[in-house]
């Protein structure tokens, strides 16, 4: 098999010429590989079975980029966004024309005259949402990516063909450098080292990371941090070290050789690969890191949120996201074992997951699939094309996500609508990302409806027939309309009942999906009533997303201990003038007891998670997993709110359960 492959190669100061490196070792045993690390001046695209172009978004790739339009073949993407290569490649040279026509082939009119009137014009940069696939990917006859976010965005920007999901190469390093490179920063062994390595830019959360870090030096003045990688222009770094008064703790190291930057990596003991906002790319760097067997922070967006939860930390990238790094910091410095312990996981999976060995068969078997005419759809399909592989029951939450703006423009202003969505997006956007999407001939119910998600029901996840119900008197319905801020209006019939007491007025089977958010903690006097209901109206498979307070999180277990209650909202409502009362939370659960609530009503648990309820500043509950652990205490599902999904699989088993009805 005869290989044409083109990326930048070292010393190019790009981690994909790194990558395109290591990968030819361990390719070139397995085909005939010709390099080409710079365009050709003469390509006989015929003496080769196939092209793989390594692109990236920066101006290294501009020749990838040029013979992939040129010569049709396998793109390996690296990231979903090309639209800083696009614009070197046009504006920088002064061809704006090509320039607006790759805007309005990718985004539109609207898009188009955005880019005339403020980016031509130079009062604003180019647009980032634009990804700037389109050409690209119509010339291309296959694809290779490392995640299934990357992978989502190709499928959504019209490509059709054949993606194989390679992971991201691995280098399983001893970590020999370690005190060498640890007395060359006059540091002893066990000195608490932090590092962030690679380009330093703005959205790899540099001054987010330096703010939890000084927070860090207070509860623990031994730790360091080196930064080692060239400082954005964009990036003020020598200031932000100084305002923060952190020159003496954390050093700027600047841009290295590769030797070098193994040597650093491996005398640290954590390592922060933070990254928002994401277009889905990987990183070579915190692939060594893992190989290494450092404990990792990362972002929890994208291709990273795919990363198993035993080899690196998560990082939320809302208003939690500085308490949550603090956080993380100070449980691995104030307890080494437990980074030890995480790094010793992360090696393990590099091992048995990336090793550039195992990367480079699947490279040569893909291409050797595409040149032969059996590559389909994916990688992940049956070789036998006439055996198609079964639709996935549900979509990955990256697949379906929606963003916080789009939520929060169907609340009105006036009413304290708007200020109530934009604290509560966390919870929204979670609620929208684990619900099943639909089809035009599904149907959902949003039980409890205020018509903040609703919107996005048929909008975004597909539904063909989106229903709300509310508390109120049994038979009456009402029809609600909203309009958000862009003009599209949404209407809604909501029936009214009340979920405890009357039945469902819907026929048995009716829905596809049905809404239980933030509704189980208020019900006074018979939820199994409410379970078995919702029971009766789902189709048989069909799926129930239930989302309500944790009682047992890390916040409920330090108001307990400080002697505050620990249900997160146990106030009584005050009485309006017309003497009606809102209902109140009346009984928090565990997440042990969703778990049962639903199995007993009849349903298989798919997916049963917490995580943050409000975007708020989270106090500092370290010392609260330090005890969890001291007495080997689960720390699993600690989060303030709980994310469940059933599927009816039986009718309701158990109409009073003991531990629920006394």
């Amino acid at each position: 098999m005869r290989l044409a492959f083109f990326s930048p190669l070292p010393p190019s100061k790009s981690g994909i010429a790194d990558y395109s490196a290591a990968l030819l070792e361990h390719l070139s045993p397995l085909a005939d590989v010709t390099a080409f690390d710079q365009k050709p001046a003469n390509f006989d695209a015929k003496k080769y079975d196939i092209c793989v172009y390594q692109l990236g978004n920066n101006p290294f790739h501009a020749f990838v980029y040029e013979m992939a339009l040129e010569h049709s073949g396998v793109v390996v993407m690296h990231e979903a966004n090309l639209h800083h290569l696009i614009a070197d490649l046009t504006i920088r040279r002064g061809d704006w024309d090509s320039y607006l026509r790759e805007v309005e082939r990718n985004a539109g009119a609207e898009a188009l005259a955005y880019a005339r009137r403020f980016v031509r014009t130079l009062e604003r940069g180019p647009d980032y949402e634009i990804p700037m696939l389109r050409s690209v990917l119509e010339k291309s006859r296959a694809a290779i990516v490392h995640s299934e976010a990357v992978e989502g965005e190709l499928r959504k920007n019209g490509f059709a063909g054949p993606i194989a999901k390679i992971p991201h190469g691995a280098w399983i390093v001893d970590g020999g450098e370690r005190m060498k490179y640890r007395e060359r920063l006059g540091l002893n062994e066990r000195t608490p080292l932090i590092g962030v390595f690679g380009f330093l830019k703005p959205y790899k959360r540099i001054a987010e990371s330096l703010r939890a870090f000084r927070r860090l030096v207070r509860v623990a003045p031994e730790a360091r941090m080196i930064l080692v990688g060239e400082a954005h222009p964009e990036l003020p770094l020598a200031s932000l070290l100084s305002t923060l008064d952190l020159s003496a703790q954390a050093r700027h190291i600047g841009f290295c050789p590769i030797g070098d930057f193994n040597g650093y990596l491996s005398a640290c003991d954590i390592v922060l690969n933070l990254r928002y906002p994401t277009v889905g790319e990987s990183s070579g760097t915190l692939l060594r890191a893992l190989g290494m067997g450092k404990a990792a922070l990362v972002s929890d967006v994208g291709s990273f949120r795919e990363y198993p939860d035993e080899i690196c930390l998560k990082v939320p990238v809302d208003a939690t996201e500085e308490d949550y790094l603090f956080e993380f910091l100070n449980l691995l410095v104030s307890r080494p074992e437990v980074a030890r312990a995480m790094g010793a996981k992360a090696r393990a999976w590099v091992e048995r997951e990336c090793r550039w060995e195992s990367v480079a068969r699947r490279y040569a078997e893909f291409c050797e699939a595409v040149i032969n005419g059996h590559a389909t759809g994916s990688d992940r399909e049956p070789a036998n094309a006439s055996e198609p592989a079964a639709e996935p029951e549900q979509k990955s939450a990256a697949a379906i996500a929606v963003a916080g703006e789009y939520i929060a423009s169907w609340a009105p202003v006036e009413g304290g609508s708007r200020a109530y969505v934009e604290s509560h997006l966390t919870r929204l956007e979670k609620t929208l990302a684990v619900t099943p999407p639909g089809k035009r001939e599904d149907r959902i119910l949003e039980m409890g409806a205020y018509l903040q998600i609703t919107p996005a029901l048929k909008t975004r996840l597909g539904y063909g027939e989106v229903r709300g119900c509310y508390y109120g008197r049994a038979g009456e319905t009402t029809t609600k309309t909203v309009t958000a801020d862009h003009g599209e209006t949404f209407e809604c019939r909501i029936d009214l009942f009340d979920a405890e007491r009357d039945r469902f007025p819907y026929d048995d089977g009716y829905f596809s999906t049905v809404l239980c958010c933030e509704l189980l903690e208020h019900l006074a006097a018979d939820p199994m009533w409410m379970m078995r209901e919702i029971n009766r109206v789902l189709k048989m498979g069909g799926h129930l997303v239930l989302t309500t307070p944790n009682i047992v999180s890390l916040r409920a277990i330090a108001g307990i201990l400080q002697g505050f209650h620990p249900m997160l909202f146990p106030a009584y409502i005050r009485p309006r003038e017309s003497g009606e009362v809102d209902a109140r939370h009346n009984r928090e659960y565990t997440p042990r007891e969703v778990a049962s609530l639903l199995e007993i009503s009849g349903f298989e648990v798919t997916l049963l998670e917490t995580g943050p309820f409000r975007d708020q500043p989270k106090p500092e509950l370290g010392w609260v997993e330090h005890l969890l652990d001291r007495y080997m205490l689960s720390k699993e599902h600690r989060g303030d709110g709980i994310y469940a999904v059933g599927k009816k699989v039986a009718p309701v088993k158990e109409r009073y359960p003991g531990w629920l009805y006394s």
